[in-house]
C-alpha cells in the first residue's frame, strides 16, 4: 500500500475486519457520529492493548486540567496539528 496523506501506511486491521477485543476498542474509539476510527489510533490495530492505553491517555489529558475548557483543549490540539501539518 502506498502512503497517501489521509491513511496511515503501516498496517492496520480495519474496522470491518477486527475481532474480539479490537473490536471492542474499535467501537470505543470511533467517532460517535460518523463511525470513524481516526488513523492516529488504527495504527495500533495490532497491538489492541497499546491503542486502549493511548485511548486512556488522550481522555486523561483532555479532560485532566480544570485550568483549561475542553474548548481551549480541543484549539491547542488542532493548533498543534495544523503546526505538524496532521490531519487529526
Amino acid at each position: 500500500m502506498r502512503p497517501d496523506q489521509n491513511r496511515a501506511w503501516i498496517e492496520t486491521v480495519e474496522p470491518k475486519d477486527a475481532e474480539d477485543l479490537l473490536a471492542e476498542i474499535y467501537s470505543d474509539v470511533s467517532d460517535p457520529q460518523s463511525g470513524a476510527v481516526d488513523s492516529i489510533m488504527a495504527v495500533h490495530s495490532l497491538h489492541p492493548r497499546g491503542m486502549r492505553a493511548h485511548f486512556e491517555l488522550y481522555k486523561a489529558v483532555m479532560r485532566g486540567t480544570r485550568e483549561l475548557s475542553g474548548g481551549d483543549r480541543e484549539m491547542i490540539a488542532l493548533t498543534v496539528s495544523k503546526i505538524n501539518a496532521c490531519d487529526y
